[in-house]
C-alpha cells in the first residue's frame, strides 16, 4: 500500500481558511496538473442539467492548496448539503477517535443488546465496520416493500434505527460475507452514543437525551472542531441515535477538510487525531462490489481500484469525497445525481482526478 503524502512544509493548514498560495481558486493555480483537462472535466460537471441530475459543488485540493471550486444554481461556500452515504465514513472516523481515545476494542464482540443470548453476539465491532456482519439488510434505494433501508430511515425503523438493524435475522457466520448495509452503521453509531454517554462498554440503559449530548459534545470537540467543519451537522433519530449511515451536513469545504484528515493519516496541525493505521485499514480491501464500476470496499470507505491506494466516501445522490494519496489530492462532489445516470459524473470525476500528476 502506498504511503499518505506530509502536509506541506511551512503550508498553512486549513482549519479556518483554505490556502490558495495567494493565487485566485482557479484551476490555473494547480501546480504541474493538465489544465486543459481539469477544465473541461470542471466544465462538463458543470453543465449536467435535466435527466443527467444536477451538480450543486465541486472542489479540488491538491497539495494542500484549493485550486479549484465551482457551485450549482443557488448555492455557494457557504451552503451546507447532505452527506448521504458519506456519512459512513464520519462514522470510521469516530470510531477511530474511541479507539485512540481507550474506549473500544474493534476485535471485541460489539455490547448490542439484540445480540445479548443469540449468535449474533460472536459479531465484532471490525465485522460491522467491514460490513461483515452476518446480519440480514437489504439496501435497496426504490423498493419500499423489499427494502429494509427505506424501512429504517423512513418507515418502521425511522425512531429507533439502530434497533431495527439490530433486529434483522443473522444469515451468515460474523465475519464470512460482505453486504453493505446502512443499518450496520446506526448500530455503530448507537455503541458510541452508548460508550461516550457511560465510558464502559456495559452501560446499556443511556436515555435518548444523554445519548445526543455525549455524541454532539465529542463529535465536534474530538472531530469537527479539531480540524475546522465549524458548519458540520449531524443528525440523530428520536431515541438519540446519530444516524451515521446518512445524515451530515456541512459545507464542500467542510467535506474537503474531513478528505483531508484521511490524506494526512489522522493528523492535523501536526497533532494525531487518529490512530496509526487507522487510515490504512479504511482502505484495506475487504469486498469488491458486485455492481459496475465494481468499486472496492475497506472499512466503511470505498475504494477506487484504478487509483491504487485510495479511500472515497460515497452518498445516495453522486456525492464524493475522493481522497487519492498517489497524487495528494481530495475531490468533493455534491449534487442530486440519480444512480442510472452516475457512470457520466464518475467518468468526469475521474478525469478530474487524472489531471493531476502522480507525486515522486
Amino acid at each position: 500500500m502506498n504511503s499518505l503524502p506530509l502536509h506541506p512544509v511551512g503550508l498553512d493548514w486549513p482549519t479556518t481558511e483554505w490556502p490558495t498560495g495567494g493565487l485566485d481558486v482557479d484551476v490555473e493555480s494547480a501546480a504541474d496538473a493538465d489544465v486543459e483537462s481539469l477544465s473541461d472535466a470542471l466544465a462538463a460537471i458543470a453543465d449536467m442539467h435535466g435527466d443527467q441530475g444536477v451538480s450543486l459543488a465541486t472542489l479540488v485540493v491538491h497539495r494542500g492548496l484549493l485550486v479549484a471550486e465551482q457551485y450549482g444554481v443557488g448555492t455557494d461556500t457557504s451552503t451546507t448539503m447532505i452527506s448521504w452515504s458519506m456519512a459512513k465514513s464520519v462514522t470510521h472516523a469516530l470510531f477511530g477517535l474511541l479507539v485512540g481515545d481507550g474506549f473500544v476494542d474493534i476485535d471485541a464482540p460489539a455490547a448490542v443488546p439484540e445480540f445479548i443470548g443469540t449468535a449474533k453476539a460472536a459479531i465484532t465491532v471490525r465485522d460491522l465496520l467491514e460490513m461483515k456482519s452476518g446480519l440480514e439488510f437489504v439496501e435497496d434505494y426504490d423498493d419500499p416493500v423489499t427494502s429494509h433501508c427505506l424501512a429504517m430511515l423512513f418507515g418502521a425503523g425511522a425512531d429507533d434505527c439502530a434497533h431495527y438493524a439490530a433486529s434483522r435475522q443473522l444469515l451468515h457466520p460474523p465475519g464470512s460475507v460482505w453486504n453493505y448495509a446502512s443499518g450496520t452503521t446506526n448500530i455503530l453509531s448507537r455503541l458510541a452514543g452508548r460508550l461516550l454517554t457511560e465510558q464502559q462498554i456495559a452501560g446499556l440503559g443511556a436515555d435518548a437525551a444523554s445519548k445526543r449530548a455525549a455524541m454532539e459534545s465529542y463529535l465536534q470537540r474530538r472531530l469537527f472542531g479539531a480540524i475546522g467543519m465549524t458548519s458540520a451537522v449531524a443528525k440523530f433519530d428520536a431515541s438519540g441515535t446519530f444516524v451515521g449511515s446518512s445524515y451530515v451536513y456541512a459545507t464542500a469545504r467542510d467535506f474537503a477538510r474531513f478528505g483531508y484528515l484521511y490524506l494526512r493519516d489522522g493528523v492535523w496541525d501536526d497533532k494525531r487525531l487518529l490512530p496509526e493505521g487507522w487510515v490504512d485499514q479504511a482502505r484495506s480491501l475487504v469486498a469488491i462490489d458486485e455492481d459496475p464500476p465494481h468499486f472496492g470496499y475497506g472499512a466503511h470507505w470505498w475504494i477506487w481500484r484504478d487509483q491504487p491506494g485510495s479511500l472515497a466516501a460515497h452518498g445516495y445522490e453522486g456525492q464524493y469525497i475522493v481522497v487519492v494519496p498517489e497524487r495528494d489530492l481530495v475531490v468533493v462532489h455534491l449534487g442530486r445525481v440519480p444512480s442510472p445516470v452516475r457512470p457520466p459524473l464518475l467518468r468526469r470525476l475521474s478525469q478530474l482526478v487524472e489531471a493531476f500528476p502522480v507525486r515522486h
